[in-house]
């Protein structure tokens, strides 16, 4: 059996064996030049049949011996890249990156530091389409909280967490062709009952409702779209958000929340006993960074740190502890809100102070875009330094602003910040 697959890369149309041969005949052309370089008495006994031709008392010469060695380091060069490339065209796509990039993507990003993002939305996606580049032992948690859009109503109907900002975090993180990704973000239109939801989500529904469980739905998915690192949720329960407003009013739902207007005084999760996902846990215990935001302090960010045993493995763990400030303030979560509120308002909910740094944005975006934004109600985030050095954080600033159509951190910048600090922090030695 084991002689029938070997001959098997010999059958017609397999379009390897004349690299095969080419290979051989390298070995044999570098093999005799080696032998008359170092005038062995008695070659190899793979090049005996070339002895009488090469190793002539005529022939050899240093001339036409190291025409021989470059011969066959040619031949064996040309047709070790030949055969690669042969066998890789089979697996990958006509979109597909050199062989040297999934090579370099494989085995090299497999040795970046093991970083762990925490958040959801946007602003996670963010993250992870810049620093998947910088490594692959990435996973992202992400909130189940979402109540608004598709992800409500599919939540409603199937008694499932909500897909959404899980469908962003796993197709930021693809190493799949545009076309598939733009398939998954694709939203339905047209007077139907599918208006308004995505494919992503649809597909994660289908997904879930086969395997029966909605974190195989999501490993599931993960394969399909190739992804590098991992997405998990940082919860399986039913859980939902209440924000009591500093006007003693009580709002339910993530959707809800933003959409009362006024101060935001306190936020529970319901129930306020929901367990962390266990595998989200073990992440963070391993992880050499752990990344919390950028996204809606509120309702992306805040709702992973309040599912039971999420705060005391994140203080538990020997990683360093980075908060993304976001750029911009957000109407009806973080009015008039400064980098330092930001940090206080995690510390107040958590009733922990775990940061180690802050990475904060310094530059301006245009004039046009800032318009928009006030008209919106949204300005540049504060950043005061003082207030924040006294909580015993350090700041990092930055150029983190892509100002192509929104003022959102732009992904490369956003990576080499983070690895930035990492590299600083390897360099003065581990964490005490």
């Amino acid at each position: 059996m084991k002689l029938k697959k070997i001959l098997k890369w010999f059958y017609p149309g397999m379009l390897i064996k004349r690299w095969i041969i080419l290979l051989l005949v390298g070995i044999i052309f570098l093999g005799t030049g080696l032998g008359g370089l170092l005038r062995l008495p008695r070659p190899p006994q793979f090049v005996k049949g070339f002895e009488r031709i090469f190793l002539s008392e005529a022939l050899v010469t240093r001339p036409v011996v190291m025409l021989i060695l470059f011969l066959g380091l040619i031949c064996i060069a040309l047709g070790l890249q030949r055969l690669l490339k042969s066998i890789y065209s089979l697996f990958a796509s006509q979109e597909k990156k050199d062989l040297v990039d999934v090579v370099y993507e494989k085995r090299q990003l497999r040795r970046g530091p093991r970083i762990v993002g925490i958040g959801g939305g946007h602003g996670l996606s963010s993250l992870l389409k810049g620093i998947k580049e910088y490594t692959s032992n990435l996973t992202a948690i992400v909130t189940v909280a979402d109540s608004g859009g598709s992800s409500g109503r599919l939540r409603k109907d199937f008694a499932m967490p909500p897909p959404g900002d899980i469908r962003n975090c796993l197709v930021a993180l693809a190493d799949t062709e545009p076309l598939m990704e733009d398939l998954f973000q694709y939203r339905f239109k047209g007077p139907s009952e599918l208006k308004g939801h995505s494919f992503g989500n649809l597909f994660i529904t289908a997904m879930r409702e086969v395997t029966k469980s909605f974190a195989s739905a999501v490993r599931a998915t993960s394969k399909v779209l190739a992804i590098r690192g991992r997405v998990l949720p940082s919860s399986l329960s039913d859980v939902s958000l209440q924000a009591k407003m500093k006007d003693g009013r009580v709002i339910k739902g993530e959707a809800e929340i933003p959409e009362a207007g006024g101060e935001i005084e306190k936020l529970s999760l319901l129930p306020s006993d929901a367990p962390s996902y266990p595998e989200a846990l073990e992440a963070i215990k391993e992880a050499e960074i752990i990344v919390i935001g950028p996204g809606s302090l509120y309702t992306s960010v805040m709702p992973n740190l309040l599912t039971k045993g999420m705060i005391e493995a994140i203080k538990n763990s020997r990683a360093i502890k980075i908060y993304v400030c976001n750029i911009m303030t957000q109407a009806g979560e973080t009015d008039n809100y400064s980098a330092s509120d930001h940090i206080e308002a995690i510390y107040r909910h958590t009733e922990s102070r775990f940061l180690d740094h802050v990475l904060v944005n310094t530059s301006q975006g245009p004039p046009e875009l800032a318009k928009k934004y006030e008209e919106e109600k949204a300005f540049p985030v504060a950043v005061d330094e003082e207030k924040i050095e006294k909580m015993g954080v350090k700041i990092v600033k930055a150029n983190l602003m892509s100002t192509k159509d929104y003022l959102r951190h732009e992904p490369d910048k956003l990576a080499r910040a983070i690895t930035r600090i990492f590299m600083e922090a390897k360099g003065r030695g581990t964490k005490e």
